[in-house]
C-alpha cells in the first residue's frame, strides 16, 4: 500500500517550501513573481523561447545532484516536489560582492535594457558549473533559448568566457552546499505518493514507475506531464485547462538507458540533454539535429517519451526513429506491449494508445556498419525554431550498388509522421544514381499532400522534400562538405 503525502515539497534557493494547494496550471515563473515576489524571473514570451524566465532547476540523477537550466514560464509548480530551485536572487559573492557571472556581465557590457539579463545570467550560471572554461561553441549552445535585443550578443558570449576570471566553481555556494542540499532531497523523495486537490484541481505525483502505472489506469482521464514543453503551451497560450493531471517527470525509472547488443533503449523520461552523450556515441549522424531542437532549457525539460506520446506531426524525433526501425513499448497497469513506431500514429491527433496507456520506452536497432543514415530540419531560423519538414534518409546497398533498401521518412508533410513509402518503392532494386534519384521525385506527391501553413506552404514542402532526397544521394558521393559550406 503506497502511503500519500499531501504537500508538495522542494527547495527555494535556501529555504524548504510545503504547499498543500496548487492547481495544475500554477506555473513556477507566475508562483515566483506573484506569491513570493521574486521578480528577478522576467516574463517575456510566456512560450519558453525568449529565456528571460530561465531558473536552475536541481534534481537527483544516478546519486548525483544535477542543475539544469529551464525555463519558469512553462514550467509548473506541481513538477517541483524533491527539487531544489535556483532563482537570480540567491546568487552572491563573496563578502557582498557580485557573483563571478554578474560582475563578469558588468565588466563586459553584457546588459543594456536589462530585461533579459537575469535569463542570461542563470544559463551561463548553470554551464559555469559544469564547464568552468567553456568553448565559445558551448556558450552559444548554452544560449540557444535566450535573446536579447539590445547587445548583439557578442559582449555576453565575452563575459561567459571570461566567468572563470572571478572565481572557480569550487567557491561558489551551490557547490559548498551540495552534500547538504543533496540529503536534504533525498528526504523529500520519501517514497510516498503526493496527492492534493480534487475533481479537475487535483495533482498527483506518483511514488514510483508502478504506482503512476496504477493511478493511470484508474484515472485514465487525467493529463501527463512529463517535461510540460508542449502542455505548457497550452495553458499560457491556449488558456487550457489540464487537470487532473499527474507528474511524471521525476520518476527515475522513466530515467533509464539500456544499451544491449545493437540496439538501444530510451525509457520516456528522459530528456534530450539526458540522452545527448549516447546519441552522439552511438547515432553521431543526429547529433547535429539533437542541438537544433529548441534551446537549452527545452532540451532540459523536453522528454524523448513525450515528442512521441503527443502525436505531433512536425515533433523532429519520429521520422528519424521511425527510419531507424524503432519500436515503441507501451504500458497499462500492469500489462505491456511493443508495436513498431510508425504504427503508433493513426491519424492527426489520434495515436495507438488505448485509456490508461502511456509511452514507457523506445528502443532503436543500431544503425549496421554498411548503412547511411542522414537528418535534414528545415525551419526559418537555424536555432530554436520549429521545423516546417524534418526528413530522414536511410539506404542499404548491394554489392553491384543497387538500392537493397530505402526507409524515408518525414514530419511536417502529412497529418502524421509517416513514411513515403511510394518514393522508398521507386528506389528500390535501382542503381544508387542521380539518374535512379530523379527518376523517383515524383513519387513524393503520391506519398504526401502537405499544407501550407505560416511555416512553410504546400508547394514548398513538396519541393524542398525532393530536394532534400538529392541532396542525401550527394552526400553520400563524398559531395556533402561542400553542399555545407554553400548552404552556410
Amino acid at each position: 500500500m503506497v502511503e500519500i503525502a499531501n504537500a508538495i515539497r522542494f527547495l527555494l534557493n535556501g529555504e524548504e517550501v510545503a504547499l498543500k494547494d496548487v492547481a495544475p496550471d500554477l506555473t513556477l515563473l507566475d508562483w515566483l513573481r506573484l506569491e513570493r515576489r521574486l521578480r528577478g524571473t522576467k516574463e517575456g514570451c510566456a512560450e519558453g523561447d525568449c529565456g528571460a524566465c530561465t531558473v536552475l532547476v536541481g534534481k537527483l540523477l544516478d546519486d548525483e545532484i544535477v542543475y539544469d537550466s529551464v525555463t519558469a514560464c512553462i514550467r509548473f509548480v506541481g513538477s517541483l516536489h524533491g527539487t531544489h530551485v535556483v532563482t537570480v536572487e540567491h546568487l552572491r559573492g563573496e563578502n557582498g560582492a557580485l557573483h563571478p557571472v554578474q560582475q563578469a556581465m558588468v565588466d563586459h557590457h553584457g546588459s543594456q535594457c536589462g530585461f533579459c539579463t537575469p535569463g542570461f545570467v542563470m544559463s551561463l550560471y548553470g554551464l559555469w558549473m559544469r564547464d568552468p572554461q567553456p568553448s565559445r561553441t558551448a556558450i552559444e549552445k548554452a544560449l540557444q533559448g535566450n535573446l536579447c535585443r539590445c547587445t548583439g550578443y557578442a559582449p555576453i558570449i565575452r563575459a561567459g568566457q571570461a566567468i572563470s576570471d572571478y572565481g572557480q566553481p569550487q567557491g561558489d555556494p551551490l557547490w559548498a552546499e551540495r552534500i547538504a542540499v543533496k540529503d536534504k532531497i533525498k528526504a523529500l523523495n520519501d517514497g510516498r505518493r503526493v496527492e492534493i486537490g480534487d475533481g479537475g484541481n487535483r495533482v498527483i505525483i506518483p511514488a514510483s514507475l508502478d504506482d503512476f502505472a496504477a493511478v493511470y489506469a484508474e484515472n485514465p482521464e487525467a493529463r501527463i506531464v512529463a517535461g510540460s514543453t508542449d502542455v505548457g503551451l497550452w495553458v499560457t497560450k491556449f488558456m487550457r485547462h489540464i487537470g487532473p493531471a499527474i507528474f511524471i517527470g521525476h520518476l527515475q525509472e522513466l530515467k533509464r538507458i539500456d544499451e544491449s547488443d545493437g540496439e538501444v533503449r530510451f525509457h520516456a523520461g528522459v530528456t534530450y540533454s539526458e540522452a545527448l552523450p549516447v546519441i552522439a556515441a552511438r547515432f553521431p549522424q543526429l547529433q547535429e539535429l539533437w542541438n537544433r531542437f529548441a534551446g537549452e532549457q527545452v532540451r532540459n525539460m523536453g522528454t524523448i517519451g513525450g515528442n512521441i506520446a503527443n502525436g505531433s506531426p512536425i515533433g523532429d524525433t519520429p521520422p528519424v526513429f521511425i527510419a531507424l526501425g524503432a519500436r515503441l513499448g507501451l504500458r497499462k497497469g500492469e500489462q505491456r506491449r511493443e508495436i513498431r513506431l510508425e504504427d503508433y500514429f493513426l491519424a492527426y491527433g489520434k495515436q495507438d494508445r488505448q485509456p490508461g496507456e502511456f509511452v514507457e520506452s523506445v528502443t532503436l536497432p543500431l544503425l549496421p556498419a554498411a548503412e547511411t543514415l542522414a537528418v535534414y530540419k528545415i525551419s526559418k531560423r537555424r536555432d530554436e525554431d520549429i521545423s516546417a519538414l524534418c526528413g530522414a534518409f536511410r539506404v542499404a546497398l548491394d554489392d553491384k550498388g543497387m538500392v537493397e533498401m530505402a526507409r524515408i521518412a518525414f514530419g511536417g508533410m502529412a497529418a502524421i509522421p509517416k513514411r513515403a513509402s511510394a518514393v522508398e518503392t521507386a528506389l528500390l532494386g535501382m542503381p544508387w544514381t542521380m539518374e535512379s534519384v530523379e527518376a523517383a521525385l515524383p513519387a513524393f506527391a503520391e506519398d504526401y499532400q502537405p499544407l501550407s501553413d505560416m511555416r512553410a506552404s504546400a508547394e514548398y514542402r513538396l519541393l524542398a522534400a525532393q530536394n532534400l532526397l538529392k541532396r542525401f544521394y550527394l552526400e553520400t558521393q563524398g559531395q556533402g562538405e561542400r553542399l555545407r559550406r554553400e548552404v552556410a
